[in-house]
Formats: structure tokens, sequence, C-alpha cells
């Protein structure tokens, strides 16, 4: 009753040290996706394929452009003539004011601007692909490493019951070599044991911190900052293998990132062959231009000029010859589009040996999480009957060391079975694309 009482005690003080500062799973990956750089830096992308789109038919509008100068001239002229009239002049000023407006709008370029406003959208759908793709991954990391967490305090509570069993051994060994019902050895066993199981529970509980600074870098928030976490791991038992590969290829992030990137290559070779056709340009332009001049020494030249007009035609371009440029990045276009066909099969194979291989793993969990529940009630059970004999005389403290290292084991297996189920259940969610809707 003793054991039991402190055992209670136990769990109740990690109870109370985390409700202190509790950080839940959901908070983990709200956090997260706040704050995660590879996230950020995703949406930076898909923010600018989305500036490009928002401007995706700017292309298909005229370029207007203005320009002007103005001039101011001061000159000095001396002339001698061959009748030996000479002229003198100076301080001769004039300004010349010149404004233009041009107009060119491409009327036809081969369907190239329809191919480029087809490529930013398809740019488009890709960033915003890209960012659910760099989400999915770092909710799966964010899951995975809080749930290592989870698993290192279930090994430290592990630990602390072990503890709790022999600081009793050590407190009965001492009590029987006392009275002289026991060895010495006996005695100096159980302190060899406690002093190991107690440094095992200081590098578990250094485990724990390492695995905090990761799920802090995860979360990109300070080193240093603490908090405790969940001393449950829940699990989804009910996947089906059927389920997860039905559709896949139109869930999975990564085959649709490859499906989008076919796409733009296809917009690409588009682009690339409209080169082969004529353009078709519209110019119009109005043109004004002034001259003042406040003196002038030819009596012919005008003390001031203004012209002004208003043109527009049409200018056609046809590619006649160009070294074979053109045919070459059509080629090279082309076979992009086989590179990324390539690349979308490798994947697809990837994928499908991934889920095949996590479900196994699934599975296999599931089945060594229904033997260690099992096993683990087993040792407790033969732990606490062999404490009992101990007390009484009626056992070995061999058999009892025997029967705690059996319950240390079991529990360890426990719980690196309902880690690992959760690390599979939680692939295969990632893999199906529906960890994150």
């Amino acid at each position: 009753m003793r054991r039991i009482s402190l055992i209670a005690l136990l769990f109740l003080t990690f109870a109370a040290r985390s409700q202190q500062n509790m950080l839940t799973l959901e908070q983990a990956i709200g956090t997260a996706l706040l704050n995660n750089y590879n996230i950020l830096m995703a949406k930076n992308d898909s923010v600018s394929f989305a500036i490009d789109r928002s401007y995706v038919y700017a292309g298909f509008l005229p370029r207007l452009n203005a320009a002007a100068s103005q001039v101011w001239n001061v000159n000095a002229q001396k002339v001698e003539l061959a009748n030996g009239t000479k002229r003198d002049t100076t301080g001769l000023k004039s300004d010349n004011l010149q404004a233009a407006l041009n107009l060119n709008w491409t009327i036809f370029d081969g369907f190239k601007m329809f191919a480029i406003r087809d490529r930013v959208i398809e740019q488009n759908k890709l960033g915003s692909l890209t960012v659910k793709n760099q989400v999915i991954t770092t909710v799966a990391e964010v899951i995975t490493n809080y749930y290592n967490i989870v698993q290192s305090k279930l090994q430290l509570i592990a630990l602390d019951e072990q503890i709790v069993i022999s600081e009793e051994r050590v407190k009965l060994a001492d009590r029987k070599f006392s009275v002289g019902l026991g060895a010495k050895p006996e005695l100096l066993q159980a302190k060899v044991d406690l002093n190991a199981q107690k440094a095992a529970r200081m590098r578990q509980v250094t485990l724990t911190e390492q695995l905090k600074v990761q799920l802090n870098q995860l979360m990109s928030v300070e080193t240093n900052t603490t908090y405790e976490v969940l001393d449950t791991i829940p699990l989804n038992t009910t996947l089906q293998y059927g389920d997860l590969q039905n559709n896949i290829a139109n869930t999975n992030p990564s085959l649709l990132i490859s499906k989008k990137n076919i796409d733009i290559a296809n917009v690409l070779v588009r682009e690339r062959r409209s080169d082969f056709l004529p353009t078709v340009n519209f110019n119009s332009s109005y043109v004004f231009n002034r001259l003042t001049n406040k003196a002038v020494v030819n009596p012919f030249d005008a003390l001031f000029r203004q012209n002004s007009g208003l043109n527009m035609g049409f200018t056609l371009g046809v590619p006649i010859f160009n070294n074979f440029n053109t045919r070459r990045l059509v080629e090279q276009a082309k076979l992009d589009v086989q590179y990324q066909e390539l690349t979308l099969k490798n994947q697809l194979s990837q994928v499908d040996m991934m889920l095949s291989n996590a479900f196994k793993a699934y599975e296999l969990e599931k089945k060594s999480l229904a033997l260690e529940l099992e096993n683990i009630e087993l040792a407790r059970e033969n732990v606490t009957i062999q404490l009992e004999r101990f007390r009484q005389g009626a056992s070995t403290y061999l058999e009892l060391r025997e029967a705690q290292i059996s319950m240390l084991q079991a529990n360890a297996r426990l719980i690196s079975a309902m880690y690992n189920t959760k690390v599979a259940e939680t692939e295969l969610l990632r893999l199906k694309g529906d960890l994150v809707r």
C-alpha cells in the first residue's frame, strides 16, 4: 500500500507540474504554422507568384511612353565677308522644346502573350501547392517531435516508478540486514541498482530537454522556452491500405507539384513555338517641337518655329532565320516536358513504396502494441508479487531484481510501440495528404 501511495503521489506531482505550462499538440502546430521559417519562405515564393498573377493581363495592354526635352543655347558669332563687311554678334539666345507621346501595342505575337498568361497562372497554382506541401511536412515533423518528447516523458515516469520500487528494495534489504536475516551483498546490490536508475533518469531528463530544443526550432521560438507536454499518445488504429492508396495521385502533395510542373513545361513549349510566327504591332505617336530664337544672323532663319503632329501605323515582323535558335529552344522545352513526366513516374513509384512500407510498419507496431499492453500488466503483477514475497522472505533479491528488469524492459517496449505506431500513422496521413485539410 505504501508503494502504491508513493506511485500515486508521483503521478499527481507530474500532473500538477504539467498544468503549470502545458503545451498541447494543437498549440505546437499552430505556433509552427505561424513562425516556421520553411513555411514563411514557401509563402514568400507563393506571394511572388500571386503578384505576377494579379498582373497577368498586363501583357495584353499597350505601352505608352512620354519623352520631353528643353534646350537653351547662347552663341557668339563673328563674320567677315569678302566685301569687307564685318559682323560681330554675341548673346544669340534660343530655346528648343521637344515633346513626344509614343504608343506601342502588340496585337499579335504568335500567341506568346496567351502562353505567358497561362504559365503565370500555373506558377501561381504551383506556389500554393508548394506552401501546402511545406505545411504538411512541417506538421508531420511537429507531430513526430512532440510525441517523441511524450515518449521520453513516459520513459521518465517508468523510471520513476522503478526508482520507487528500488527504494523500497533498499529499505527492505537494510531492514533484513540490520536484524540478521539478510546478507550485505543484497543491500549493496539494491543500492547499486537504485543509483543506476537515478543515473538513467538524469540521462532521460537531458534527452527530454534536447528534444524540446528541437521542437522549439520547428516552432521558431526561443531555444530555452520551457513547457510540459501531455503524457498520452492517442492512436488511430483504423487506417486501411486500400483507402490510403485510393486516388493518392490526386492527394499526395509532391505528386501534385510534379503534375503542375508538367503543365508549366507544356505551356513553355507553346511559348517557345510562338517565336516561329510573325508579330504585328500598332504604333502611334504625337510629336511637338517648338524653337524660339531671340535673334538671328541669317535673315532667312526663323525667329519662331513650332511643329506638331500625330502619326500611326502598323509594323509586321516575320522571323525568317535566327541561327536555329528558336528550334533549339523548342527542343529544349520538349525535353523538359519529358523530364518532368519521368519525375512524376519516379515519384509515383517512390510514394507507392513508402506507403507500402509505412503501412507494414503501422500494422507491425499495432500488433506489438497489443502484445506489450499484455506484457506490461503481467510484468507489473509479477513485480508486485515478487516484492511482497521478498518482504516476507519467500523470494530472493535476484528474483525481485529480475522481475524489476523485466518490467522496465516491458515498459520501454510498450512506450516505443506506441510512439512507432504514431510515427507510422503520421507518415501514412502525410503520404495521403490528409494530415492537413
